[in-house]
């Protein structure tokens, strides 16, 4: 999961839960924010692919891969858990317009586990599968974001691709898919390819939507456009600092049809911090990379040559 860069809510003051936390740790650890604030550290740790820290500032508690407690991949409002903190995530969420009554469900990259809990909530019918490279991820989601999956949702440490291949071996079908799985500086390269969306898009049901979070800062902009476009043709771009791309299986519904499902799903988004009068204007069809741009293959893939973000 990977956040609009400075994208911040929610207060200051400190919840029972939040002191709870810092108990499990003993003494908090504070270190300089980049806005000159003082950060609680709650904890720190090397896992097997990652370094990352947890700790509150400005009323939030996050998730950080890395150093920079600025690029930070989930956090959670110690006033309000259930509202969604990130615009990005917001956009995800509004994906759903596109398939109003998803039953099967499939979140890649977990974090703090924000968006899965939404999915629980707005959709308490559908089955539900969260998958997460990183156990220590998952650990610290349940520990310190009270990350609770439900009865019909299941958490599958592995590799995200690796989990789509065998669903496809297996012929499973999602109405909703999302990909949000990112390291310490972007999304891993082996999921930003054609042959990767193409698995994707097997695995979607007829009429099944994909969400797939990027950044608007990348320098991969334009190579990832050029393959998603590849895979599905014409998609929407949600844009904040993040870009959420949406496609749908069998073609875009017109804004109508969007504006229809919105209305109806209007209740139960707003319950997490969804305003439709803040998504629907978003939905834009992307168009104009530059002619001939290169789409992006398992041959060529090179995230880490081009410095993904500017």
């Amino acid at each position: 999961m990977r956040n609009d860069r400075g994208d911040r809510r929610g207060r200051r003051a400190r919840t029972s839960r939040g002191r709870r936390g810092a108990a499990l740790v003993g003494a908090l650890l504070v270190v300089g924010a980049p806005d000159g604030a003082q950060s609680d550290v709650l904890h720190q740790e090397r896992s097997l692919y990652r370094n990352i820290t947890i700790y509150e500032d400005d009323g939030l508690r996050c998730m950080a891969f890395g150093r920079n407690l600025n690029v930070r991949q989930s956090c959670e409002s110690l006033a309000d858990p259930s509202h969604l903190v990130f615009n990005y995530a917001r956009l995800v969420m509004g994906a759903s317009y596109l398939v109003p009554a998803p039953q099967r469900i499939l979140v890649v990259g977990l974090g703090g586990g924000g968006i899965t809990m939404a999915m629980q909530q707005v959709f308490p019918n559908a089955t539900i599968d969260a998958v997460e490279i990183d156990p220590a991820v998952v650990r610290m989601a349940r520990q310190y974001f009270d990350f609770k999956p439900g009865p019909r949702t299941s958490v599958h440490e592995e590799d995200g691709r690796v989990f789509v291949k065998r669903m496809q071996r297996r012929g499973v079908k999602y109405d909703l898919v999302v990909l949000d799985a990112y390291d310490h500086e972007y999304i891993p390269e082996h999921m930003l390819t054609l042959e990767f969306l193409q698995e994707v898009k097997s695995i979607l049901s007829e009429r099944g939507v994909l969400a797939g979070n990027t950044f608007t800062s990348s320098k991969l902009y334009h190579y990832e456009s050029a393959t998603y476009h590849a895979a599905f043709g014409d998609f929407y771009a949600l844009k904040t600092n993040n870009r959420v791309i949406v496609v749908r299986m069998g073609g875009l519904p017109d804004r109508a049809e969007i504006a229809r499902n919105a209305d109806a799903l209007e209740a139960r988004l707003a319950a997490v911090g969804v305003d439709k009068s803040w998504v629907l204007p978003r939905f834009e069809i992307e168009r104009g990379w530059p002619p001939g741009t290169r789409v992006l293959t398992d041959q060529y893939s090179p995230s880490n040559l081009l410095n993904a973000i500017k």
